[in-house]
């Protein structure tokens, strides 16, 4: 899956340290010990000072406190109520445009190898985000963005100058924006962002799933459709592919088609503007599985 994060850098740790000092003038006293795996920018390990205890710093600019609660921070409360393994949130406050976090430090480490072991135990924790959200209306919906921009993602115009195949690919795309709604139906909790990166685990036992900022109402199979765009570069075993194809096929055409067109747009139009030697080809291949 490709990595929206451009890498912890200088400037990067230096946020951290300006977030920390930022609440320590409120009385809340962390360390920053440095950045969490993954190169993820907005997010750094810190340690409580008065009882030793670790946690994950974040930063989300251009948010505010009431929206975090009223979205994401809402989703993962209903999930954790449910036994979920989702971080708890210890601390959330506004500091200029950017709403900053500290979260539970969730046991185990990434996945090296997602196994078949891994992916019962996923299909059983995406069962467990079905009608989760029933008693939280105000909790808003995934939008799929196929026929408008998303917020620095699921850009249409980078794929109609790239390339004759990217731009048929963001026609057909855009074409289904007449048949299907632009937000997620239902009421299941959506993580919006479900691929291995996202995992947690120590050997067979998934034992977390973090970086839940794009939470949101919808079908909680969009994030089967995710897990699936996510092992196609993944280090998965092949009969790990297999079974969730599997899964896939027996999803109904209008969850299917349209979670697909999205996850297509994303990750086409993130490898055209942040380039690697395959370029888009892999998932203009992939689009191709189930798009009309």
């Amino acid at each position: 899956m490709a990595d929206s994060s451009p890498g912890w850098t200088t400037v990067a740790r230096l946020d951290a340290e300006q977030m920390a000092d930022e609440l320590r003038a409120r009385g809340v006293r962390l360390v920053v010990e440095g950045p969490c795996p993954g190169g993820q920018v907005g997010a750094a390990y810190v340690r409580w000072e008065d009882d030793g205890r670790r946690g994950v710093l974040k930063w989300r600019p251009g948010s505010s406190v009431a929206a975090a609660r009223a979205g994401a921070l809402a989703v993962v409360e209903a999930l954790r109520e449910a036994g979920y393994p989702a971080p708890a949130t210890d601390l959330v406050a506004q500091i200029g445009d950017a709403v900053v976090t500290v979260q539970e430090l969730l046991h185990g480490t990434g996945i090296d190898r997602l196994t078949t072991a891994h992916l019962d135990q996923l299909l059983r924790l995406n069962e467990t985000q079905a009608n989760r959200l029933t008693g939280h209306p105000r909790i808003p919906s995934a939008a799929l963005h196929l026929g408008d921009d998303g917020s620095g993602f699921c850009l249409h115009e980078p794929l109609r100058r790239h390339s004759p195949r990217t731009a048929a690919l963001e026609r057909r795309i855009s074409a289904l924006a007449d048949r299907y709604p632009p937000l997620l139906p239902g009421n299941d909790a959506v993580h919006y962002d479900f691929h291995p990166g996202n995992l947690l685990a120590t050997g067979p036992d998934i034992t977390g799933v973090i970086d839940w900022d794009g939470a949101a109402r919808g079908d909680r199979r969009f994030d089967l459709v995710t897990l699936r765009f996510g092992l196609h570069t993944a280090n998965a075993t092949p009969a790990v592919t297999d079974r969730l194809d599997a899964v896939l096929a027996t999803l109904p055409a209008h969850i299917l088609i349209p979670a697909w067109a999205h996850m297509s747009l994303r990750l086409t139009d993130w490898a055209i503007r942040h380039p690697t030697p395959s370029g888009p080809t892999p998932w203009l291949d992939l689009a191709d599985r189930y798009l009309p």
